[in-house]
């Protein structure tokens, strides 16, 4: 079998010299990256390539890949996406332009004042002559640091912690219920189909799996932890799909990608599929792990699981 990365998150992989997420190890304050400190109508923000002058209060913000959820969640208004967040049902993006690294024209003319995105990003020192620009590295923070990391860029660091601080408590009480009902050692997959392939999950690559695994605490199966928790995620064939399911399944479905193996005797036969323990989410609204994202995943789990 071999390991492919699929869009967007997973294409990260690819120029990450093989960093994936990381688990959730906390949120500290106190971390370097992110101090800042203020000047009239900006603020100093310590990014991972050193400090960067950007708006106390910006209000045309360009994000080129991943971060659009973040800065959504904090009311701060956005005037530029990339692709895959514009295609985003979650995201409230009517009137907002889809730019790459390298429209610059593009950009120029919604006139931004901060730009977002990706240490991979491509013409970045161009990039800089639009307005200032932060780019962060995919998976060097736990998703919940990321977002607290953003709220510092956005001086918004209070309002993401508070929201930080009360997910957790939710996603550990929903865990809760869960596992009340299902059992402690119940095990839970999630996979997801992509150009004829498909993919399992670890514990840190969205799809809803930071809630899951990290928050609620609830098990993954043995197969599972040996091929994708270390990587994050790995692929497989159909014919092999069963020895990777527990006792549920999340199917996060692309449905404009090959979707025909849910039709397949194969498919058919898992213990989880003949039991009714199959819950299929919208891989476009499973993509990410922002807190618009998270939080529909929560409410997904909860009534999936619960009826509630």
């Amino acid at each position: 079998m071999k390991k492919l990365i699929i869009p967007f998150l997973l294409l990260l992989a690819l120029v990450l010299s093989g960093c994936g997420a990381t688990k959730n190890e906390g949120t500290s304050t106190e971390k370097e990256t992110g101090k800042t400190s203020e000047n009239s109508g900006t603020i100093t923000y310590q990014s991972e390539n050193g400090p960067v002058e950007v708006p106390a209060n910006p209000q045309r913000v360009v994000v080129l890949g991943t971060y659009a959820g973040n800065v959504l969640s904090l009311n701060v208004p956005l005037v530029g996406v990339d692709s895959w967040s514009k295609m985003n049902p979650r995201y409230k993006l009517e009137g907002v332009e889809e730019v790459t690294d390298e429209s610059l024209e593009k950009i120029i003319e919604l006139n931004p004042d901060l730009i977002i995105g990706l240490s991979t990003a491509k013409n970045v020192e161009k990039l800089k002559e639009i307005a200032p620009v932060v780019t962060f590295t995919y998976g060097k923070l736990d998703y919940l640091s990321q977002h607290l990391e953003i709220g510092k860029l956005l001086n918004k660091e209070e309002e993401a912690q508070k929201w930080i601080d009360d997910f957790k408590t939710r996603s550990k009480e929903a865990g809760q219920e869960i596992k009340a009902k299902i059992g402690e050692n119940a095990t839970v997959t999630v996979v997801e189909n992509f150009d004829k392939e498909l993919y399992v999950f670890g514990d840190n690559w969205a799809r809803g799996t930071e809630i899951l695994y990290q928050e609620m605490g609830l098990k993954m199966p043995e197969k599972v932890k040996q091929t994708a928790l270390k990587e994050g995620f790995y692929s497989l064939s159909l014919e092999v799909l069963p020895e990777y399911v527990g006792d549920y399944l999340i199917v996060s479905k692309a449905e404009e990608k090959e979707t025909s193996f849910m039709e397949s005797e194969t498919f058919k036969n898992i213990p989880a599929v003949k039991n009714n323990r199959v819950f299929v989410a919208n891989a476009k609204e499973f993509y990410f792990n922002d807190p618009i994202t998270l939080e529909y995943q929560l409410e997904f789990f909860k009534e999936s699981f619960l009826g509630k």
